[in-house]
């Protein structure tokens, strides 16, 4: 399996348009994980001279590669145009004057580059966001110069389970994203020709004071449930509270949780020959339990 529950991309992209200026305030996971994967790169032994960051959302991948490549050229891709606005805000005029980045609405799936043209793709909780993993991969692959890198993270299946529980207890509507096994990430990734993937996972497990804080910094970070087959109608004052109490189980010292599972891969373009089938490691050793104490 490599397809994501079809995601409505036009309900996508509104949802993080609108999101642009209340993102960065409640993305603290999304920033600490940005850190755990750019942290890997200390590892390669890489100089790129042309970076993409797909998803790139309000810039903060983009500065750190800013700086750990200061010569690089970078590209910051990303679905949602008032995303990117506040990316290039966050520029320095010195910055701007040079035109070191450059900003580009596009999709995953169908880059605007040009076959061997990246150096390095880095994209942050964005591949879960792509309903084909399959196309988003081919064409990373297609854009990737041989011996270029990928590294990535997207959620896992685990993510928010504790409010897909909840809503279960109400009706069978479909209210919550759902997310690809680090297995069929990896198998994508072989598919699409990569050489050498490896994939590790964790767990993150932040808390808040209630229910309501939680739908808070989902929505303020648009992470909307963007399926197809969600409900099209408001969601009833009856059948939410119903799901706040149901919610309510979860409930440990005086906090409710919302778990996070965190897949990390990365993969080189290499020829044809060094993709070879079976090649992928599963670094099960670095699975962890990671709790993040958020105020409500």
């Amino acid at each position: 399996m490599d397809e994501i529950a079809a995601i409505d991309k036009a309900a996508l992209r509104r949802a993080f348009n609108r999101a642009a200026g209340s993102y960065d305030a409640a993305a603290q996971l999304q920033r600490e994980v940005a850190d755990r994967m750019l942290e890997r790169l200390d590892y390669v032994r890489l100089q790129p001279a042309t970076v993409l960051d797909v998803g790139a959302g309000t810039g903060y991948c983009m500065r750190h590669l800013r700086t750990r490549y200061p010569a690089a050229r970078i590209y910051a891709l990303d679905i949602a145009e008032r995303m990117l606005r506040q990316a290039r805000a966050g520029l320095s005029w010195w910055q701007r004057w040079r035109r070191c980045s450059a900003f580009m609405v596009g999709d995953a799936e169908a880059l605007p580059l040009r076959e061997a043209s990246v150096d390095l793709i880095v994209s942050n909780l964005t591949v879960q966001w792509c309903p084909s993993l399959a196309q988003t991969f081919a064409e990373f692959r297609r854009v990737l110069r041989p011996d270029g890198l990928l590294m990535f993270t997207t959620f896992g299946p685990d993510t928010l389970q504790e409010l897909r529980a909840a809503w279960a207890q109400v009706d069978t509507h479909v209210h919550v994203n759902s997310f690809l096994d680090m297995h069929d990430v990896g198998d994508a990734l072989m598919q699409a020709g990569f050489a050498d993937p490896v994939m590790d996972v964790e767990h993150f497990n932040v808390t808040y004071a209630d229910v309501k804080s939680l739908m808070h910094d989902l929505k303020a970070i648009g992470a909307h449930n963007v399926n197809h087959a969600r409900h099209h109608g408001i969601t009833g004052k009856r059948r939410l509270a119903a799901m706040i109490d149901a919610y309510e189980m979860f409930r440990h010292e005086g906090r409710i949780p919302a778990t996070h599972e965190v897949v990390y891969g990365h993969a080189w373009a290499g020829s044809a020959a060094a993709a070879t089938p079976g090649s992928i490691s599963i670094a099960l050793d670095d699975v962890g339990n990671i709790s993040r104490q958020r105020k409500g």
